[in-house]
This record gives structure tokens, sequence and C-alpha cells, in this order.
């Protein structure tokens, strides 16, 4: 089942923002998410920072890759233009979009699996060349649809619901994106709306390529071999004639702590996952010092979470090739193609 809508309900008394709009109307399908799932919060806050900015959902343009996160797009925002790409390919399709329309809202949405294996040869272009966009990741360490192989970004060590180690080091988005001259990086938990919903926001205001690493824990691959409602056990205790899974209902982590903190948050599957959030006065304007910090961090088994870097006088893409203000999607045949009298002068001024 990949289809359910919501019914088109309205209390009148909910409360409507500058567009006219209540949140409800910044809602989507609903999820077909495994219950307390992480991607589903962060669907949440995205509805609920568009909702503040009075951001009109016509004007937004989302777009996705392939995995858990990449479905995510159709719980919100139902009524704004969508994209569904293939594995790896977000970033490419939004780059083209945002060329030939530069007036609309660009939201791109993508799983570990599909930015930092397939896709991070997309990712990387996308990141240095400054496309004016959202850039989420919603960070599982897993390959939520193909029964939770390790991603890239899982961490070394980490062992698998089968037991396996995970041998290889993994790959920190956030780090990589400091590299290729993001002008807006920052990392949340999904579980943390008080922080992640004025990110959200932020990163929306951020004129040029903004990323924003959201740590979404996966519920589905916590079931362990003593488990008699494992996959396994029923499989090898039940008479079928077809297979399904049913994925045990589990309820949303949510974390509240303060600036400067660190907090230890116990997982699903019994792990432990440590945050540290930055404190007021983190200065987020040094490029250097913020990789220093996420480094310095990760080796303590911290996970750094907010506001890392941003430079506030970034351009973007247009900026940097100098397109013309006019949207492409507007500019008539002749102007696109002015015939080879112009060509021959553009290409004598480059002689």
């Amino acid at each position: 089942m990949t289809y359910l809508a919501k019914p088109k309900l309205h209390h009148p008394s909910l409360t409507e923002n500058k567009a006219c709009h209540t949140r409800r109307d910044y809602e989507g399908r609903i999820s077909t998410l495994c219950a307390g799932c992480g991607h589903d919060s962060i669907s949440a806050a995205i509805i609920q920072a568009c909702w503040e900015m009075d951001v009109e959902p016509h004007r937004v343009a989302k777009l996705s890759g392939i995995g858990c996160s990449s479905k995510t797009p159709d719980y919100f925002l139902g009524n704004s233009h969508g994209f569904n790409t293939v594995h790896g390919r977000m970033p490419s399709v939004l780059t083209g979009a945002n060329l030939a329309n530069r007036e609309l809202l660009y939201l791109g949405v993508s799983g570990d699996g599909d930015s930092a294996s397939i896709g991070i040869g997309q990712f990387v272009h996308v990141m240095r060349r400054g496309v004016n966009m959202v850039y989420i990741v919603e960070n599982n360490g897993v390959y939520g649809l193909t029964k939770g192989q390790f991603s890239a970004t899982a961490d070394q060590g980490s062992t698998s619901k089968k037991g396996v180690v995970n041998a290889d080091s993994p790959i920190d988005m956030v780090s990589l994106a400091l590299q290729l001259g993001a002008t807006f990086v920052a990392r949340s938990f999904s579980g943390d709306k008080k922080q992640l919903v004025p990110l959200i926001k932020a990163a929306i205001a951020h004129k040029g390529a903004a990323f924003l690493d959201v740590i979404s824990p996966c519920v589905a691959f916590n079931n362990h071999p003593g488990s008699t409602k494992s996959y396994d056990y029923v499989r090898e205790h039940n008479e079928a004639v077809n297979r399904i899974d049913v994925i045990e209902t589990k309820q949303e982590i949510v974390v509240d702590f303060a600036e400067g903190e660190v907090v230890d948050v116990e997982q699903h599957d019994g792990s432990v996952l440590r945050l540290r959030k930055l404190k007021a006065d983190y200065d987020a304007t040094n490029r250097i010092a913020a990789m220093n910090y996420v480094q310095q961090h990760h080796a303590k088994g911290e996970v750094v979470t907010g506001l890392l870097y941003v430079d506030s006088e970034a351009g973007d893409m247009h900026e940097h090739i100098n397109t013309t203000e006019t949207a492409f999607n507007k500019l008539t045949s002749k102007q696109l193609c002015p015939g080879t009298s112009v060509l021959d002068k553009i290409n004598a001024s480059l002689r």
C-alpha cells in the first residue's frame, strides 16, 4: 500500500498563518513508514517550519532519490511540486530544475545510502556549486528498504542486527559538506524538535547550499536472535502461504536538553547515541574551526548538533555563473536561441 490520502477535514478553530494556511495545509499523505521512525519526525519538523515561515506550498519544489527517506516528501507539503528521481541522482535533477526556474524554494530530501554511497559524487558537486537549496539527509546508518545493511555513514565497530561488525570507516557528511564549501552546515537529531525546526527555518532563509544532517533512528532492525517476535523466529516456525513482514510498533525517541550539554540517548536496540548540543556562544562563522570541532568530539564518541557553520554573505550558483534574473522557463525561444550572429560575437569575445 503506497497511497493513503488524509481526509480533507479542517477544524474551524485551526490557527492560520499570514499566508492564510493552517498547519494541516502543509501536510501530505499518511505515512507508510514504520511506527516510531525518525523520518516522520523530520517530516513533522518540515511542516512546522514551513507553516511558521508562511511559505506558500505551491512555491516549493521537493525532490528526492530512492530509500525510506526519499519516500517522505509524499508525507509533507502535499500541494507543492514534487519529483522522485533515481537512486543518488536527486542533486543533478534539482540543479537542472533550479537553473530552469530560480523562483522556487528547492528542498532536497535524501538518505545516507542515497547521498553517501551511490550519490556521493552528486552530493559533492551540488555542494561545491552552491546551488540554492535545502539539502536534508535523513541519516540512520542503514539501508532500511533492503533489510538494514550498513550504509557508508555507519560507525566503524557498530554491529548489525545479525551481529556483523562494520569494519569500514564512516563518511561524515557534515565534514564533507564543510570541506566542499557549503555555506550553511548543521546537524540535528530527529527527536529534538526544539532544535530541528529552527535549523530548518534558518536553512530555508539561507541563500546558497544549505546542508542539514539529521540523525534519524531506524526502528525496523532492532530485533535479535533471542526474540520470539523476530523475523527469523516467525519464518522458521510458520507454514506461510506468502511472505509478510510485520514490524513491531515502537515509540518515537524524543530528547530535550540545553545548549552546551551532552546527553546519552538509548536507541530501540539498546545502543546509545551520545549527543552534544553546541553552546550559545559557539562561533558558527569559522569553517576550519567547525571542521576541527566536529572531528574532536567525534573522537570522543559524541555527535555534535546545532548550526556548525554559516556564511551570511554567501551567493548561489546563479550569481557564480551570472545567469539572467529572469527564470529560464519564462524566456522566449528567441532569447534562448538568439541566432548564429550573437553566438559568433560571444565566441569572438573569448578568443
